[in-house]
């Protein structure tokens, strides 16, 4: 009887076996744009190999079965081994250490320098994540820390040869013997979270020049299995940034007290940990005495925009579920994907993953150009986008998963991790109102950072009225910062959606960008997704986003 009334029929096929690249317009045009309009057709050519390889890799069934057991079986702390040693090591499955080999001999820790390198990096980062995101942690913090390790030569000379490698290697042991490292950062503390002048860790110089001991805690240290740490402390002449390695020169271990892991929402294939330095943890000064903020802001930067890209590539991932599944499913006479209200709901999704997608990939051009008025953008747009990208992937995953029914609720579709990791970025390197409070003061402070933001969304001028309404909007809110703070989340949500909708007008397909000028600068749609005026192209705008599986 079971066996004649179990016929499983009307249900979609697994998402896998697919070019996670190749059939993403959004990202294989970005990529073509920004490195084409960089004049050297054979890194356009050799970027294109590379991506469509990992994208193939990403979507195959065994490293999205890695992802599944990394996530099945988080982390576990060692505080001491079988004879009573300190040890202070978290052990991980498996297929973390094949998640995190695949991303570091793809590339995705080496930009600095290597043509093209920060828009080929972040589209394969922007894979990556879509595969699983916990492993992403350790593979920005290594490739961000390279801006931080400059400010002190010497080492960078060392250290920045390793973070860039494109080899892996698992086990500790002195970091300056291996062929490839990870790099971390402990910043937060207890009392202080953002508030980093509020730290409390102090450093004590010993004899040697550069060198000193560490004395405090850390209360969110991710990946705690790195190489060695970017972390702030009190000197003598105020807070430093200082390089705190787990294995010393000489083989021992550094003091370096792992307390206990984070027991987090999602996030879960990655240790969150909470650390000890003992008054003998070793450790090298990066730049000057006092300028640690100086110092590890460049590190920041470039982990804000891992966020943007990592929310990214939630939402492509949550969209292409959920038109996958709307594709293959009937329901009352015909294919959900053919219902006129569920066609609105996954073109509004849609737009949202696109618009994320093309904005943080102009983001990574603009570090490649690496001009003034370039650094000038990502000063006010890094934090602008990093606020509401992230802002908007929450409830982009929970309606793609409300797209699947009762499927999407159940683990083993994928979406509830999904729908558990989607907060994490808007709160990992600085939350949204440290993000709005960022992008104030970059208005007060560097005047060149809005002129460059107002001519990049001024490239689209005139060519369609919604827009310019929504410019000359937050030009009259621009012009009046009396009180400002206040309404700062208002205006900075503003200024990252005319941006979305500039780079939409000028580089999308005119109904991609049509649509999305209805629903989020025109006033045409509602505060749900699915309430895109019906006279729009949503067809096309599904179509787009579908997998060809």
């Amino acid at each position: 009887m079971a066996a004649s009334t179990h016929t499983v029929t009307n249900q979609a096929p697994p998402l896998v076996g697919y070019d996670v690249f190749t059939s993403d317009r959004a990202l294989t045009e970005a990529v073509d744009r920004h490195l084409g309009a960089a004049g050297a057709p054979e890194v356009l050519e050799e970027a294109r190999e590379e991506l469509g390889a990992l994208g193939r890799s990403a979507g195959s069934t065994q490293l999205n079965g890695w992802a599944e057991l990394a996530n099945a079986f988080p982390p576990r702390l060692r505080t001491h081994d079988r004879y009573g040693h300190r040890v202070d090591e978290v052990e991980f499955h498996p297929a973390w250490h094949r998640l995190l080999g695949k991303s570091v001999t793809s590339g995705l820790t080496d930009a600095w320098g290597r043509p093209g390198g920060h828009v080929r990096r972040a589209a394969g980062f922007l894979l990556m994540s879509q595969v699983e995101a916990g492993h992403g942690c350790p593979v920005s913090m290594t490739h961000a820390a390279v801006p931080a390790l400059r400010a002190e030569p010497e080492l960078a000379a060392a250290w920045e040869p390793l973070a860039t490698s494109h080899l892996y290697e698992e086990e500790l042991r002195p970091p300056l013997g291996k062929t490839g490292v990870l790099l971390g950062m402990g910043m937060t503390e207890k009392q202080g979270g953002s508030d980093v002048r509020a730290n409390t860790t102090s450093a004590r110089p010993l004899a040697a020049a550069g060198e000193y001991v560490l004395t405090g805690h850390k209360w969110f240290c991710s990946a705690p299995m790195s190489d060695a740490f970017l972390v702030l402390a009190q000197a003598p002449g105020g807070l430093t940034c200082f390089l705190v390695p787990r294995i010393l020169e000489d083989g021992t271990r550094n003091a370096f007290a792992l307390m206990r892991l984070k027991d987090k929402l999602g996030n879960r294939s990655n240790a969150s940990a909470e650390v000890e330095f003992d008054g003998t943890t070793w450790a090298r000064r990066v730049g000057e005495e006092g300028r640690g903020i100086g110092v590890i802001i460049g590190m920041v930067a470039a982990t804000r925009l891992d966020c943007v890209l990592g929310s990214a590539a939630l939402m492509r991932r949550a969209v292409a579920e959920a038109v996958h599944h709307a594709s293959y499913r009937s329901a009352f006479g015909g294919l959900l994907v053919d219902k006129p209200l569920m066609r609105n709901v996954l073109a509004d999704l849609a737009l949202e993953s696109e618009a994320a997608t093309v904005l943080g990939m102009r983001l990574a051009a603009a570090c490649d150009a690496d001009t003034p008025a370039e650094r000038a953008l990502l000063r006010i747009a890094v934090p602008a986008a990093k606020y509401w990208v992230t802002k908007r992937c929450t409830p982009v995953v929970a309606e793609a998963l409300e797209c699947l029914g009762g499927n999407g609720y159940v683990e083993e579709s994928g979406m509830p991790r999904l729908l558990r990791e989607s907060p994490l970025n808007s709160i990992w390197e600085g939350s949204g109102n440290v993000q709005a409070l960022d992008v104030l003061r970059a208005l007060r402070t560097e005047p060149a950072a809005l002129d460059a933001f107002l001519t990049e969304v001024g490239a689209a001028r005139g060519a369609d009225h919604r827009l310019d309404r929504a410019i000359r909007g937050v030009l009259t809110e621009l012009a009046d910062l009396d009180g400002v703070e206040a309404r700062a989340r208002r205006l900075v949500e503003r200024m990252a959606l005319v941006l979305q909708g500039s780079l939409l007008v000028r580089w999308a397909p005119p109904e991609v960008a049509d649509a999305f000028c209805a629903g989020r600068l025109g006033g045409e749609a509602g505060a749900a997704f699915g309430t895109l005026p019906p006279t729009l192209d949503l067809r096309s705008v599904v179509e787009r986003a579908r997998v060809e599986v």
